[in-house]
Order: C-alpha cells, then structure tokens, then sequence
C-alpha cells in the first residue's frame, strides 16, 4: 500500500468509526447472529493473491459489522463496561500508526516518561498516598499473576524462578468466593496449583472475607507445615460487587508477614470520587492494588494500572536482563517490561494522557456519579413492582434482581429464559449470575455515553418482556 492510498484508507476508516459511534442506539446491542454465521462467508483458505481494499471493506461492512457485539453501545448494561471514550480512540489511532514497542525507556524515551506521569496522575486521582508507585499492565488478569508471582517469590525467599516449587512446602494463596476467576489462572500459571488457593468464607450484606476465618486459615496452615504467602482481596467482585473489608483483611494478613493484593479492576474507577472510598478504606496499606481505567474510566481496551508499594520486589520477580535490553549510560531509568510478564509492551500512556486532559476529573466524576444514580434509581423502580425482588442492593452502579414468575415455574430456568428473551430483543443487555445458588439477572450502568433515558429504557424493556406470555412459560 502507497502512501496516498494509505491516506485515503485510514481517513476513510476514520470516518467510518465516527458514524458507526454515531448510530450505536438505531443498532442490536448483540451480535444477533447464530454459530458459524460468519466463519460460513470467510473462505477456507487465504488467498493467494492480493485483492482490492474497496473489496475487503465492503465485506468486513457486510459481515463483520452484523456480527460484532457492540460494547460502545449506551445500553450495553452486560459483564462491565470496555469503554472507549473517543479521545481514546483518537489516541490509539496515533499510537497504532507510529506502531511502536515500547519494552525499554530506550526503545520509546516518550512511552515510559508519560507512563510513569500518568500512573502518578492516577495515583492522585484515586486519593492514594505517596509511596506508591506503578505500571501499565494490559489486563488485571496479568496484574494479578505479577502479584501471584511476587507472592510466591517473597514466601520462598526468592528461590521459586531459581529452584521451583518441588522442593518447598506448598505455597498457599487466600480469597473470598467472590473474586474474579482470573485468580484461579494467576494460581494456575504461577504452579501454586488450585488447591492451594484457600477460598475463604464471605459474608454480611457486603459479601466480604470472613476475616476470622482468614486468620484461623492461615494459622490452620502455618501449623500443618504449609507456606501462607498472600492475600488477594476484592473490592466491587464481578458477580455481584462484593467488597472485602480491606483495613481488616490486611491488618491479619500483615500480622503474618503476607503480601496483600486487592482486586478494584471495575470499582477502582470510582475512586476518583471521594464519597465512594469509604467502599475500600484502609487501602493505602495494601502491596499492590490494579484496577482498570478501560472499565469505567473511558480509556480504550487494553489499560489496566497495577500500583505496587515495593516496585523492586516486583522487578526482582520478573526482570531477565540479557545484553541486548541493556540500556548503557542512562543509570536510574525505568523499563516497564521489566516490571510486567511480556517483554513487549504497547504505548498505552498516551490513551489516559488525551483522555484525562480532554476530559478532566470533574467530568468523570459526573459521569460516574450519574451512572450511580441511574442505576439505583432503576433499582427502586423495580423494587416497587410487585412480580420483581431485588436480591443483591447495589454497589455503586451493579445491583442484581429476579422476577417471580408464574406459580407452579422453575424460578432460574424462568430468570434465564428472560434474560435470553431481552438480549434477543436488542433493545438492552444483560448478563446473569448466582447468588446463594440460585440464578440472579445483573445490571449494571456504566458506558460512557449512557443517558439516564437509557435507564428508562432498560425499566421498560425488562418489564414488558418479563410479563410477555411465553418467556414465563416452563420449558
């Protein structure tokens, strides 16, 4: 491809993007196509010449397009928001274009100096102490098992990369049941093995850890000759918001000498508003906390902020310094792939730096607390149906509910024939979980160009279809 014709493609692509934001609300939020629709029109094997762009636009517009779940929707009120605010997006069209790899300080000086900035910023806008300090990680998936990994490290006195784990008590990891499942991959990857991730009872209207279970755990282990290494503790869980008490957890686990973790990947984001902080108090003693701005905060996916209290322990884990990523004359320079699992890294910076500039904290916390609001006001709405029980209250903006059904049904198979009747309808989405066993529908109110006439929708829609014949018919 030319330059002239790389112009013409990317202003058209361009374009594109802005109508296709543009008409979000006239589209399904899901994909409402069936298994193999697509891969059905995608021919078997690549081509062996070059065809035209008109002819690959035209198609992925065809085919691709009616196949994608559209998550920028404003009544995506599914899983957690991946929002994308457009200053984002025009962000990661400058950075996909200069298509750097930003593994070292050498290798892009403007990508680690940036990052290091607004990691701080974040710092500051959450109300976090100094002394933390901290990294862009793509996921908190791989911010969890960097602080799995340290974990384990610091238990076996650094021996784990050197000697492995054959020769060591086993090293045991502590949850509630309420948090994210990519725990249970960090515990994975990292060798600890599933049945050294000691799941702690949650209770209260919270859902938090047990904390005296979580001591009687540790000590339990501690006399059987086990290794406790670490904590991992949640503030607003996946399911249903779950928030451990964090000044606790880590009052006992610091007793111990355990290195704690907290999960904030969907809540952290509302930390820039004071009055929810009361929602992970005692936070400024945790070793390392992640959370994710390409939630809540409008920064395009992938962007997750690992801050770490210890950032040489982090280092001491996962650094490999051959010749070649050695950075000569420059001492006391950071390289951030030094301080993640991949050596390669994106510019993810320069997103949260167009973001945070163009929109300004006070505008998200706006945003934020709206989506609060609206959520909770839907809450009340329902609560004052008399067919609707609300099974979970709301945490910040995600709150779960049920409808009762006709007499004589199967309540979950019920729940979830309605929650498959509304997304097949398009107008709204919705996911479903379980609370106590038993089938719960969730939503949650979080993306970015939702409007509280969103919320009014979302009211409409479950209740119509709830009270529609044959979703309330057994199967």
């Amino acid at each position: 491809m030319q330059d002239e014709e790389f112009r013409r493609w990317s202003e058209k692509a361009a374009v594109w993007g802005a109508q296709y934001r543009e008409t979000l609300r006239e589209r399904p939020v899901r994909a409402q196509t069936m298994p193999g629709d697509i891969a059905g029109r995608i021919t078997d094997a690549p081509p062996e010449s070059g065809e035209a762009m008109d002819s690959i636009f035209r198609d992925f517009e065809d085919f691709i397009v009616p196949g994608m779940t559209h998550w920028q929707h404003p009544r995506f009120f599914a899983y957690f928001p991946a929002n994308a605010a457009p200053a984002s997006v025009v962000a990661e069209y400058l950075v996909t274009a200069m298509a750097a790899q930003c593994m070292l300080w050498q290798t892009s000086p403007a990508a680690t100096e940036l990052e290091t900035r607004m990691v701080d910023w974040l710092r500051q806008a959450l109300g976090l102490p100094e002394g933390f300090s901290g990294v862009i990680q793509d996921s908190a998936s791989s911010a969890t098992l960097a602080a799995v990994l340290v974990m384990r490290e610091k238990a076996l006195q650094w021996q784990g990369n050197s000697k492995g784990l054959a020769t060591n008590p086993a090293v045991r990891i502590y949850s509630s049941d309420q948090v994210h499942t990519s725990i249970d991959r960090a515990i994975w990857v990292s060798g600890i093995g599933s049945d050294n991730l000691v799941r702690i009872p949650a209770t209260g209207s919270r859902r938090s850890m047990n904390v005296a279970a979580l001591e009687s755990a540790i000590e339990r282990d501690k006399a059987a000759g086990l290794l406790p290494a670490g904590v991992i503790a949640c503030v607003g869980g996946t399911s249903v918001g779950a928030c451990d008490d964090i000044a606790a957890v880590i009052a006992v686990a610091h007793r111990h000498g355990l290195y704690v973790h907290v999960d904030a990947a969907w809540a952290g984001s509302a930390m820039i508003c004071p009055e929810f902080r009361t929602l992970w108090a005692g936070i400024e003693a945790a070793d390392s906390i992640v959370f994710n701005p390409h939630k809540w905060l409008g920064a395009q996916f992938d962007c997750s902020v690992q801050f770490v209290r210890a950032p040489d322990d982090l280092v001491r884990t996962l650094a490999i310094q051959p010749e070649y990523l050695k950075t000569h004359g420059r001492d006391g320079i950071v390289n951030y792939s030094e301080w993640s699992v991949p050596l390669g890294r994106r510019f993810r910076a320069l997103k949260l730096w167009f973001l945070l500039r163009h929109h300004g904290l006070e505008e998200l916390r706006t945003m934020i607390r709206n989506h609060v609001a609206w959520s909770q006001g839907l809450c009340e709405r329902l609560r004052r149906e008399a067919d609707f029980e609300i099974v979970t209250e709301p945490v910040l903006s995600l709150f779960s509910f049920r409808h009762k059904g006709p007499e004589g049904a199967d309540a979950d198979r019920h729940n979830q024939r309605l929650v498959d009747g509304i997304n097949d309808d398009g107008r709204i989405y919705l996911t479903q979980t379980r609370v106590d066993g038993r089938l719960a529908i969730r939503f949650q109110a979080g993306q970015f160009d939702m409007q509280e006439g969103d919320a009014d929708t979302a009211f409409e829609v479950i209740t119509e279809l709830a009270r529609k014949p044959r979703p309330m018919q057994p199967q």
